[in-house]
């Protein structure tokens, strides 16, 4: 019955779909964006055309940084349709992994696909690149009419980042193993700071692009060489791109970024050390400078996270809330930009499978629409859910 609801809504169109986004009853669908496969299939992006269908895209292949036939491919979901489209493929450099996606569609229309490619099997040695299409709503893959890549030369980088660490050892105390294996790694981790190789190369998106009021564009990209994040900035529509300065978490990675009323970007963050909570950092120039990385109460066991500010001002954040294992994915809602998080439910809550790596948006009519990995021991695909806010306010069924 529900699955019908589903089809009925697509096809009736706007007017039907907004009440249900925007009404008092809870409202719930999830599918597969195609059925379980062998291969590695991961780390997906979301956008909503201009036409309402939805497109998405992720990467697959027999592995990842390691694997060279990795590529990114794309479905697309027809407003009124009742399922995903086959996949097609949306970019392959060959010889060479390309991984991470995430999609943007500009102020002109346009849509942008970045990835990074991996030039020496190693996430160290990734570089962004973009491509962008004006026709993309029609059958198969997008036309793309550009590709190009993001080159930043991080200002300030070597200064940012060796205080931060000297800060991170500081704290950490005696909690570090005193041995000569930690002291070679911290050691290997200084001279690298103040390369100019290591610091211009490696870094690669994983959640969407942020677009403030000026039109200034920011990209979070990050580093798995510093596990630290930082920002791609363009004022241009993306024809040129700069780095912000670092945020200079030394386990904080993947930013997703939210914007208050009074200008003050929040970035939430991965972490990949022992914090074993999500991260998180401010900026109150636009995404140029960020504050000191600290940690919320949310938990994190090393997986990706994504944020939107939904069209009331709520925000809303989807995370991993365990500190281990990827088997547990919910989703809260804030109604003070990020200060609590009154209502949490989850997208998916199992034994085991690992369910990840979310990609969130809300669509025109109103309704929230999420995709993530999806891997279960039958084998590996991308889901797709679509609610409301009522949906996540309700909690979870006791």
């Amino acid at each position: 019955m529900r699955d019908m609801l589903w089809v009925l809504l697509w096809v009736a169109g706007a007017t039907t779909l907004s009440s249900v986004a925007n009404g008092e009853d809870p409202f719930h669908r999830g599918e597969l964006v195609f059925p379980l496969r062998a291969e590695h299939n991961h780390a997906p992006g979301l956008v909503e055309c201009a036409n309402g269908d939805l497109l998405a895209s992720w990467y697959r292949g027999s592995g990842e940084r390691s694997s060279d036939d990795v590529a990114v491919y794309g479905a697309r979901f027809r407003h009124g349709g009742d399922r995903w489209s086959e996949a097609f493929l949306m970019a392959d450099t060959p010889g060479f992994p390309d991984c991470n996606t995430a999609m943007h569609i500009d102020r002109r229309g346009r849509l942008w696909l970045f990835w990074p490619v991996i030039i020496a099997n190693s996430w160290e040695s990734c570089l962004t690149q973009y491509r962008v299409s004006s026709d993309y709503l029609g059958e198969g893959p997008p036309r793309w009419e550009w590709q190009g890549n993001i080159l930043l030369k991080p200002e300030g980088f070597r200064e940012i980042m060796t205080e931060a660490l000297e800060a991170r050892l500081k704290a950490s105390g005696a909690a570090l193993p005193d041995d000569a294996r930690t002291g070679a790694k911290i050691e290997t981790l200084k001279a690298r700071i103040g390369d100019k190789l290591y610091s211009r190369l490696g870094w690669q998106p994983r959640c969407k692009p942020t677009v403030l009021p000026s039109g200034r564009i920011l990209l979070p990209l990050y580093s798995d060489t510093y596990s630290a994040g930082i920002m791609a900035v363009s004022d241009d529509e993306g024809k040129t791109w700069r780095a912000s300065r670092p945020l200079a978490g030394f386990g904080s990675i993947q930013p997703t970024v939210l914007r208050r009323n009074d200008g003050t970007l929040v970035a939430y963050m991965r972490e990949n050390g022992p914090i074993e909570r999500i991260r998180v950092s401010e900026s109150r120039d636009d995404g140029m400078t960020w504050g000191a990385v600290g940690a919320t109460e949310l938990p994190n066991p090393g997986a990706g996270i994504d944020g939107v500010r939904l069209a009331n001002g709520r925000w809303l954040l989807v995370y991993n809330d365990t500190t281990r294992d990827r088997n547990s994915l919910a989703v809260s809602l804030s109604e003070d930009e990020g200060r609590s998080w009154k209502w949490t439910r989850h997208l998916e809550r199992q034994a085991k499978g690992s369910y990840h790596y979310p990609a969130v948006i809300q669509g025109r009519e109103g309704l929230i629409h999420c995709i993530y990995s999806y891997f279960v021991d039958a084998g590996k695909s991308m889901k797709h859910v679509a609610f409301n806010e009522a949906w996540v306010s309700q909690g979870d069924p006791r």
